[in-house]
């Protein structure tokens, strides 16, 4: 990796086009969250100082994507929303749009490129993303973090999966133990944190699943079952995440 180079979006505007060139490890099913399909060209276009690239040479091996928001807002009193991942990208807009001084950069996600995991990226991406907020003058990062060990286990229940430790007090779940590693701690669950609907076609494409039996389905990568409705003629996925706290 003697070529690793991470740099903001803001740095490097003419890798915009190139952010999703790489494949990742994202389930197909988590592309359609429609706060993300919304917010994710803005943040490209109007946050490119909170979007980090890495590239090994020509090729782009990671993505990094914040937001600044108010976290201290009246009606928000520093407390991390339930509603996780969706609520904070919205706040972060609504803020952006009315001219609210953010106060918090939240986290959004870190990517790296398959063949590349493994190697530490992406604690890495990780820590130039603390460093990019405390340089703008942020004393804390926050993030509802995507547990990478819980499709593994989709019927634990989040508040004990979050919690769960190994023999040496770090966290059981991976990345988890990447934030932990770099300074974090556990500040609550997000039960509902992301969710995503569809009709038992979109399902049935985006996971090759038949979606033809009412309840529960276990879909690979997702954190929890995705119910199904063949009555309704729908399914839906609710993905809870846990908020964890950087102070810089």
């Amino acid at each position: 990796m003697t070529d690793l180079v991470i740099t903001t979006l803001a740095e490097r505007p003419e890798l915009a086009g190139r952010l999703w060139d790489m494949q990742d490890s994202w389930p197909e099913f988590s592309r359609h969250d429609p706060v993300g399909w919304l917010l994710y060209p803005r943040m490209v276009t109007e946050l490119a100082p909170y979007v980090l690239v890495a590239t090994d040479g020509d090729e782009v091996i990671g993505r990094g994507f914040s937001v600044p928001f108010a976290q201290h807002a009246k009606g928000r009193d520093g407390v991390l929303p339930p509603r996780g991942w969706d609520q904070v990208l919205l706040w972060a807009f609504s803020d952006l749009r009315r001219g609210i001084t953010p106060d918090t950069v939240s986290a959004i996600e870190i990517s790296i490129a398959a063949g590349r995991q493994g190697e530490g990226l992406s604690g890495r991406m990780l820590s130039v993303m603390r460093e990019n907020a405390r340089a703008r003058g942020f004393t804390e990062v926050v993030a509802p973090v995507r547990p990478s060990g819980k499709p593994a286990e989709p019927d634990t229940p989040i508040q004990e999966y979050a919690y769960r430790t190994r023999a040496d007090g770090l966290p059981y779940d991976p990345w988890l133990r990447v934030h932990a590693r770099a300074g974090a701690v556990i500040d609550s669950v997000a039960p509902f944190s992301m969710t995503i609907t569809g009709t038992l076609a979109e399902w049935r494409a985006w996971t090759g699943l038949p979606f033809d039996t009412p309840g529960p389905v276990h879909v690979p990568g997702a954190l929890t079952p995705v119910r199904c409705e063949p009555e309704q003629g729908y399914a839906v996925y609710v993905e809870p995440n846990v908020w964890v706290r950087h102070r810089l």
